[in-house]
């Protein structure tokens, strides 16, 4: 693949990897619903509840390769009748993000059971033009889990 970016499932990737990725300060600085530091415990958990979603819906959240390197995490939730898409990068690779996203979307468009797409961002996310490049727009703020958040929505084409 000529972008370098693929998806895998998040088994594939070690316990450790993941751990170090997500015990990043500046990864737990955007993410409100990160609560304390994982262990080997927390990490399970969420392993586990990501696979839930990919039986239960038939797609959730990938671990996510660059050149065949584990750089994060990332892909679409169903929320109610909402797709959320969400993206949590090593920091050492957060210049790919808008690649991501490109390739992710790109799938969401192809995709008939997705409509359009959500983003729910933090407050402390100050650089929103991304989302602005794509097309999303501000739908307002919203609570999850006693956490506030800026939600974006993006329309696919067959929408």
């Amino acid at each position: 693949m000529s972008s370098g970016i693929s998806f895998a499932r998040l088994p594939t990737i070690s316990t450790e990897e993941i751990l170090s990725h997500m015990s990043d300060p500046r990864v737990a600085e955007h993410m409100p619903l990160l609560g304390s530091p994982w262990g080997e415990a927390e990490l399970r958990g969420f392993v586990a509840a990501k696979e839930a979603c990919w039986k239960r819906d038939g797609l959730g959240h990938w671990a996510i390769l660059f050149n065949g390197i584990y750089v994060g995490w990332g892909g679409f939730q169903k929320e109610g009748d909402e797709w959320d898409f969400g993206l949590v990068l090593k920091p050492e690779f957060f210049g790919l993000g808008r690649r991501i996203a490109q390739k992710a979307i790109e799938f969401a468009i192809a995709d008939e059971r997705i409509p359009f797409v959500t983003f729910l961002l933090p407050p402390s996310r100050k650089s929103r033009g991304a989302l602005d490049r794509i097309g999303a727009y501000f739908v307002g703020e919203v609570e999850y889990d006693g956490a506030r958040f800026l939600k974006y929505r993006l329309d696919t084409p067959q929408s």
